[in-house]
């Protein structure tokens, strides 16, 4: 008989701590506000995990992390046809093109990227069946449960300081006028620079993350190193209307602004 409950009274710490200390084998299942995920175990180590409708194949994970293109991905799956994972995976192995080591390492960041977004899944159905495993063409991984739920713990407290900071994702960006200054001359990351391509008034904070299909926690923390930085605001988005009863706040003015802040400047100077 399957193990089933709800999140809410389950969380998914206490899931994988169950499964690790009781060395489980089996598939545990899990939905929550519309997204679905699949994470498979053997004697209480991870192996597998998939998430939604994502493409799980062998050509689909080496994609998603990049350690081919998606053009790569392509003519792989065209000259491969049917052939299983683990099939495609020796011939790519043969042909010089991947080591072993490469393919193992991006299967194991793709199950950790996905296991830890389910850290932060508060709601929803689990269900576990005993004994139901990946299918056979899928190249399996082995990986410790113990420091996966110290490092999961740790990203779900900076997922709620992080939402107390950014409650609301359908708040959009815009960039903080500063004279004399360019974002082109700030050091951003790849994924940073992402994000700024799409701030808009226009665009929201959970388009922005569609976009770029980030989750969440990532985007939630890159927004944060945004606005610690001091280079966005968080606007309200163009055609939102205003809360009832809610007074139009005026303009800033700009000169009034950039005065107070010097002299606060000044002020903390002289302390």
């Amino acid at each position: 008989m399957a193990l089933k409950g709800n999140l809410r009274d389950f969380s998914v710490t206490q899931l994988l701590n169950l499964i690790n200390l009781a060395r489980k084998t089996g598939t545990l299942s899990l939905e929550s506000s519309g997204s679905a995920a699949w994470v498979s175990f053997r004697d209480g180590k991870l192996i597998y995990a998939q998430l939604g409708n994502e493409d799980a194949s062998l050509t689909g994970v080496l994609a998603k992390t990049g350690t081919i293109t998606t053009q790569q991905a392509q003519v792989i799956k065209t000259r491969a046809g049917d052939r299983p994972d683990k099939e495609i995976g020796i011939l790519l192995i043969n042909a010089g093109y991947l080591t072993q080591q490469a393919i193992l390492a991006s299967l194991r960041q793709h199950t950790l990227d996905i296991i830890y977004q389910l850290f932060t899944w508060g709601d929803g159905f689990f269900r576990f069946d005993a004994d139901l495993l990946p299918p056979e063409d899928r190249i399996t991984i082995r990986l410790d449960l113990e420091d996966i739920i110290i490092q999961g713990s740790r990203l779900l407290k900076e997922s709620e300081q992080l939402q107390e900071e950014i409650p609301n994702l359908e708040m959009a960006l815009d960039f903080v006028e500063r004279p004399g200054a360019n974002i082109r001359d700030v050091n951003l990351s790849v994924e940073e620079w992402r994000v700024v391509s799409y701030i808009n008034p226009k665009n929201t904070i959970r388009q922005i993350a569609r976009a770029n299909k980030m989750s969440d926690l990532e985007i939630r923390r890159i927004v944060f190193g945004l606005l610690q930085a001091g280079l966005v605001d968080i606007v309200r988005p163009v055609g939102m209307p205003m809360p009832a009863g809610a007074k139009q706040l005026p303009p800033v003015d700009r000169k009034q602004q950039s005065s107070l802040v010097n002299r606060l400047i000044q002020r903390v100077r002289s302390l």
